[in-house]
């Protein structure tokens, strides 16, 4: 029986054994660096300095060269090129964790190449059967979905659509007539086992797409629910299987890989229905993902067709909602475009359409004219950034700067560096000279061009400091950091990538929920959006703490104290110049209300400078 997903409980067993020292030790020499800390050459690019810090007690590794970071399985997957449940298999069999499966056995099927070929047989048959039931008059409300989308009987049939009939188990009666045993259903996710032990078909009632590899072989099929009385997800897929690998598959990959490298595009979309319309739209290159976000794997499939290396490069057009999702993805999407030596763009449509609805509305000049009118992903990704702050003061414009001046520096072509500085210096409504400077300093203060960007932040500005030493004992002690660590406000960080530390390690539930280790690591960073916050949130992982011996109680008050006091400062600097502002005789009842409010801050500020003087750095 084939393995599916490891358990949760398993891999983060894993990631606790694994010792990464002994991991990383197989292909890195290391030396002391530092308390627990070890230090080495970076084994992901080349250095002649050690930058690679390995913090064995917290069991997580992180290059400040290059900003590679994580634990053991993330070492193994960089190192060997594997995938993430094969790193964990890997690191398992040298621990001596059983793994076990969320379907299917306790280990994963051996692979062969006969069984690739029965299951790719009974993938087709079973994609033959379910056209055949969409002609039926059961498939009435699927012809009907199509048909309301813009598709006739033309496309429904180049695309394969089918449909699952109300029954329980006539695919896995028709497979088994031509031949096929129940292991092989089963293996292949067409069918499942029921309570009463037969076998029963993974899709009823729904419009299927079978979803193809690049050679046009089906490997498995996509569902969408058609009837209220469904109480199903809208969209099911296949689950994993020896065909079936839900992050390396594109959906049109078949129909779009020739045009792909023939013009040197591919446009990312987000269904089944958007593929269909592109490509009759005149859109050929359109591809879509399968129940999962767009990653790492996708990235490789797409770089294979487009030929991207270093000496040809295309494009990348990814459609996302207008909405506050799709510019989260899209945001997402340009940590991913590092990855390309294409260029990377986005086509959001006119009131937020996706290219089905366009097509459906508009017509097919309109899709094209989506994708003819792309915006350059790193100008996307300055405008929705510099958009969370208030441009017309002078702190929303430092804070604009320090989380775009990274982006700008991260450009893989250099030459386009300059433009961009001078197109956030116009938005800022500040000197270019000054954007261009913090543009320097993030690209010398970060990682080799092409790899992961390094936080904004400056470590010699005090400030900062307080912060990330309070962030810093969140992540390594987040047990001592405590109640007291999360009841101090997100207002107290300055810093845009301190902040969405901050608010990341809230959304796993506070310090005061977390145990110390990989996991809680992991936690925080897959939390985080910012490609900048998961490299700080590694970076911090294995920084030491600016105390002597272990942090303890006292440390982690000093620290608060320090922290909640310069963002009392800073509110007592606003009101000290409100009050000069305000005319004590005929604006008495304003003036006084703010004086009675600086008053109370300021014994504020005394009560906490007494408890921040009683520890030192």
């Amino acid at each position: 029986m084939a393995a599916g997903r490891i358990r949760d409980e398993d891999v983060a067993l894993v990631r606790e054994r694994a010792n990464v020292a002994d991991v990383v030790s197989e292909h890195v020499t290391l030396r002391p660096g530092g308390g627990s800390n070890l230090k080495g050459l970076c084994p992901f690019h080349d250095e002649k300095t050690p930058s690679f810090t390995v913090a064995a007690g917290r069991n997580v590794y992180f290059c400040h060269g290059c900003g590679k970071g994580g634990d053991a399985i993330t070492f193994i997957m960089e190192i060997d090129h594997l995938r993430f449940s094969e790193a964990v298999e890997k690191l398992a069999s040298k621990v001596g964790i059983q793994l076990r499966y969320i379907e299917g056995g306790s280990a994963p099927i051996q692979q062969n190449q006969g069984l690739r070929q029965r299951l790719i047989a009974a993938h087709a048959a079973a994609a033959e059967f379910y056209a055949e039931q969409l002609l039926t008059p059961g498939a009435r409300m699927a012809r009907e979905f199509l048909a309301q989308r813009g598709f006739d009987r033309e496309a429904a049939e180049r695309y394969g659509c089918g449909f699952a009939p109300d029954a329980w188990d006539q695919l896995t009666k028709h497979l088994r007539q031509r031949g096929f045993t129940a292991q092989e259903i089963e293996t292949g996710g067409l069918a499942k086992p029921a309570r009463s032990g037969s076998m029963i078909d993974r899709f009823r009632r729904r419009l299927l797409w079978p979803i193809k590899d690049s050679s046009g072989d089906v490997i498995g099929f996509g569902a969408r629910k058609l009837f209220e009385d469904d109480d199903g997800p809208k969209y099911l897929n296949t689950p994993e299987s020896p065909l079936y690998k839900k992050s390396h598959v594109l959906y049109g990959i078949d129909q779009a890989r020739r045009e792909i490298g023939k013009r040197g595009q591919a446009v990312i979309v987000e269904g089944y229905t958007d593929v269909m319309a592109c490509h009759l739209a005149g859109v050929p290159t359109a591809v879509a993902t399968c129940g999962t976000a767009f990653g790492s794997d996708h990235i490789s499939v797409l770089r294979r067709m487009l030929m991207d290396t270093d000496t040809f490069s295309g494009e990348i057009i990814f459609t996302f909602d207008g909405d506050a999702a799709g510019q989260k993805a899209a945001l997402r999407a340009f940590a991913d475009d590092q990855r390309f030596v294409a260029q990377t763009f986005i086509a959001v449509g006119p009131d937020g359409m996706d290219p089905c609805e366009l097509r459906l509305a508009k017509g097919d000049l309109a899709v094209r004219d989506l994708v003819a009118s792309r915006e350059r992903l790193v100008a996307f990704a300055l405008r929705t950034t510099l958009a969370k702050f208030d441009l017309d003061s002078p702190e929303g414009r430092i804070g604009g700067l320090r989380a775009t001046a990274p982006l700008v520096a991260q450009i893989k072509d250099r030459s386009l560096r300059p433009e961009y500085g001078r197109l956030l210096a116009g938005r800022l409504g500040m000197e270019v000279e000054v954007v261009q400077r913090a543009v320097t300093d993030a690209t010398k203060g970060g990682p080799a061009e092409g790899q992961r960007p390094q936080p904004a932040t400056r470590p010699d500005d005090p400030m900062l400091l307080v912060e990330r030493e309070a962030l810093k004992l969140a992540i390594q002690a987040p047990a001592l950091a405590g109640p007291l660590f999360d009841n101090t406000e997100v207002e107290c960080y300055t810093d845009p990538v301190h902040i969405a530390v901050r608010e990341a390690i809230a959304a796993v539930g506070g310090a005061a929920r977390g145990a110390a280790g990989p996991v809680w690591i992991d936690a925080i960073r897959t939390e985080c959006n910012d490609l900048a916050a998961q490299s700080m949130v590694m970076q911090l992982a294995v920084e030491q703490v600016r105390y002597d011996g272990e942090p303890d109680p006292h440390y982690v008050n000093v620290t608060v104290a320090r922290l909640q006091l310069a963002a009392v400062n800073r509110r007592v600097a606003t009101l000290k110049s409100k009050l000069q502002r305000v005319n004590p005789v005929s604006q008495k009842d304003d003036y006084f209300a703010l004086f009675s409010e600086l008053v109370s801050l300021e014994a504020t500020a005394r009560a906490l400078k007494e408890t921040a003087v009683g520890g030192a750095w």
